[in-house]
């Protein structure tokens, strides 16, 4: 499915006369991009960034993160990603990279790192000396991303190598002492909203996914609005609104293909879930890129 869906290419985030990209770096003297990144997109890069100054608000599939200054993000390919609000005076360092990029001439693999999972904890709080270590890496990388030099990707891989080896001690440890402080009812919420994610646009009864769990739907529906305050009904249409979002955006699909693809029945039913989610109907959502 994800075949069809209109894709950001880290070209996007550069000038237009450039050469294919396969990295980029972001800062605060960088040129803003204009991308509509306050609507739900994908990429084919990764990120790694952090939070320098000012705050901003960012949706990762069915999880809304609080950015502020020390806060490090880490995004994937995999995921849908939205901003829905940047202070004005929000400032980080970012770089962008390409699979291809980070795994030439080595067996890298940056799905290897738990943190680019679709399903991984896509923000978390650094410590100030863990700030300015990444900082410190994040203004080398700068360096080099600008300076001419005859073995410029080499290292800029090498160094991008090194701070995803940084990140990853500090993710697991973190991701470790939020699991065991979980609750029985916090960690089902979890792994259904794990579930939801993979199986949003063929399976929308919460049978499938009590069963999958080995609870009854009656105990699914209790624990997850315990846990998070909405039901779990709520989380299932976020999910299928926010691949719709996405795939409103791609001009090559029509109305008909993305009810298809979303399983919907036909046409009509889609609209009409589509409307009650976002309050317009797809067409004329899809006004907006016309």
């Amino acid at each position: 499915m994800t075949a069809a869906i209109l894709l950001y290419q880290l070209n996007t985030l550069t000038e237009a006369d450039e050469k294919p990209a396969a990295v980029f770096f972001l800062g605060p003297n960088s040129a803003l991009s204009h991308l509509p990144i306050d609507l739900p997109y994908r990429s084919n890069y990764y990120k790694i960034g952090l939070c320098l100054r000012g705050h901003a608000r960012l949706k990762v599939n069915l999880e809304t993160y609080d950015i502020e200054p020390d806060s490090l993000m880490v995004l994937s390919p995999y995921v849908i990603k939205q901003w829905p609000f940047m202070s004005a005076d929000f400032e980080g360092l970012s770089v962008f990279f390409t699979r291809e990029f980070i795994s030439a001439n080595c067996s890298l693999n940056p799905d290897a790192f738990s943190f680019f999972e679709g399903d991984a904890r896509h923000v978390f709080q650094l410590t100030s000396s863990q700030a300015d270590n990444i900082a410190a890496l994040l203004q080398s990388i700068e360096h080099k991303y600008d300076a001419p030099h005859a073995y410029r990707e080499e290292i800029l891989r090498s160094l991008i190598q090194i701070l995803l080896h940084e990140i990853a001690p500090i993710y697991s440890a973190q991701h470790v002492s939020a699991t065991v402080t979980q609750t029985r009812s916090q960690l089902i919420a979890a792994a259904f909203k794990k579930l939801v994610s993979t199986h949003y646009a063929t399976e929308r009864s919460l049978s499938f996914y009590a069963d999958k769990l080995c609870i009854t739907p009656k105990h699914l529906a209790e624990t997850v609005k315990e846990a998070t305050g909405r039901r779990a009904v709520e989380w299932l249409a976020e999910a299928v609104l926010l691949e719709a979002n996405v795939l409103l955006q791609n001009p090559a699909l029509t109305i008909a293909q993305i009810a298809d693809t979303l399983h919907f029945a036909d046409q009509s039913t889609f609209g009409r879930f589509f409307r009650k989610g976002i309050g317009v109907s797809p067409a004329a959502y899809r006004q907006r890129w016309a």
